[in-house]
């Protein structure tokens, strides 16, 4: 096949003519129409002409020094004398709307990503009013990624600076975490709003009063057979100040282990002589300061848990979002008024908190109402949801505050422990104490 078109390059060679080859087919091109007037930039080497196209058509294409096309106006089109060419001006004026120079024109591709898009109301709004804000204008929280909010509560949850950011109580306030009922939370909510307040400034200490040694394990204190634990302050009068360790990693945060030593105290308590008020002494000898002393109970009302009453000043009862939760709390309130009547006329149910909310179920929305309805102002504002972060904590041997301080559940404990610290200070402790 023979092809007589030319390909030389008038950039390279420096003719003044830029034919268009007739392998150029394009609905605005004629055959009589004229080359590009004066004062028009050079066509693109993209188009040229045959040896049979006398009068080329300027071509529509036109490449910048970026590669990119831009549509040539049709006003541009003139004759060879100069004129415009109006039959040329309507075919493309008719499809292609009126471009500015290539001078007047910045690199499309900086236009696109640099250059906002705003809708005409929007621009006409802006023009009458300067102070005008669009619908469509994001506030500061929409523009922050999701891992920037759980990064600003991680911040706002582990307070690097150390400052205390949580009011201290005027006395000590001695809390016990009771539930006979077992799988409501009590190790958990123990644990974490212990870790949530030793974080913001105060000084804890967390008695693990179950056999298990779940919170020991949460705070990863040892807790293995030869470990002083709690059951020698118990069973054979060990200062408190002997048994209790220091917590890794969280300032102002102390712990009592307990072992597997502790299941055969119940048994060996009948027999010892003021057996209720055991611990109580043994917390009140302690020669150290505390802002907040947690004792977390087993799942029963044996005598573990009795102690662990008349120790505390305010109890605390984490509720599970079911109906059998329900069920058992009318028992454990009934216990707690014997303790007060008989050993323990300060004691009171300061706090009850909902743990294992899911907001999917009807359930969930009926026991929280029934427990508003029947404990008012005692029950926080904070509900603990169904968190998997907080399963997980434990087998780190950590709080969910320090594994995962943006989850939902470290965000609801800092709530909680927050409440908690802010009522305690509205409502003086003096009274309990």
């Amino acid at each position: 096949m023979h092809d007589d078109g030319r390909y030389d390059d008038p950039h390279v060679t420096g003719a003044t003519n830029d034919p268009v080859s007739r392998e150029t087919d394009y609905p605005s091109w004629s055959p009589g129409a004229t080359g590009p007037g004066e004062g028009d930039p050079p066509a693109s080497r993209d188009h040229r002409p045959g040896p049979e196209s006398s009068s080329p058509e300027p071509a529509s294409v036109r490449r910048n020094s970026e590669g990119l096309s831009r549509p040539v106006n049709a006003a541009e089109v003139r004759s060879s004398s100069g004129r415009r060419n109006t039959a040329a001006a309507v075919r493309f004026e008719s499809a292609v709307p009126h471009q500015p120079t290539a001078a007047a024109v910045p690199d499309t591709a900086s236009m696109v990503t640099e250059a906002p898009v705003a809708s005409t109301e929007s621009l006409a709004a802006v023009a009458a009013d300067p102070t005008y804000v669009s619908r469509e204008t994001s506030t500061r929280e929409e523009d922050d990624p999701p891992l920037a909010m759980e990064a600003m509560r991680a911040v706002q949850i582990l307070n690097p600076s150390g400052e205390v950011t949580m009011p201290r109580p005027d006395r000590t306030r001695v809390m016990c975490v009771a539930n006979q009922k077992g799988g409501v939370g009590k190790t958990t909510t123990t644990v974490n709003l212990a870790v949530a307040l030793a974080l913001h400034g105060n000084r804890v200490l967390v008695v693990d009063l179950d056999p298990q040694g779940n919170a020991s394990t949460g705070l990863n204190v040892p807790h293995h057979t030869g470990i002083p634990d709690v059951y020698d302050c118990l069973i054979n009068s060990v200062p408190l100040v002997e048994v209790a360790q220091a917590v890794e990693g969280i300032p102002n945060l102390w712990c009592v282990p307990a072992t597997i030593d502790l299941a055969g105290a119940e048994i060996e308590l009948v027999s010892v002589v003021a057996r209720e008020s055991r611990l109580d002494r043994a917390i009140a000898a302690y020669p150290g300061q505390f802002d907040y002393v947690f004792i977390d109970c087993p799942p029963s009302l044996g005598l573990l848990t009795v102690n662990a009453l008349v120790a505390a000043q305010e109890v605390l009862i984490p509720i599970q979002c079911e109906y059998y939760a329900l069920e058992g709390l009318n028992q454990l309130i009934n216990n707690i008024n014997l303790v007060r009547q008989h050993l323990n006329p300060k004691l009171d149910v300061s706090t009850i908190l909902l743990t294992m909310y899911d907001r999917r179920t009807r359930l969930a929305d009926a026991v929280e109402q029934d427990v508003r309805n029947h404990f008012g102002d005692k029950v926080l504002q904070a509900v603990i949801p169904r968190n998997v972060r907080v399963s997980e904590a434990p087998s780190y041997g950590q709080s969910v505050m320090t594994y995962d301080p943006g989850s939902r559940g470290a965000t609801s404990y800092f709530e909680a422990a927050q409440e908690i610290a802010e009522r305690g200070v509205k409502e003086p402790v003096g009274r309990n104490a």
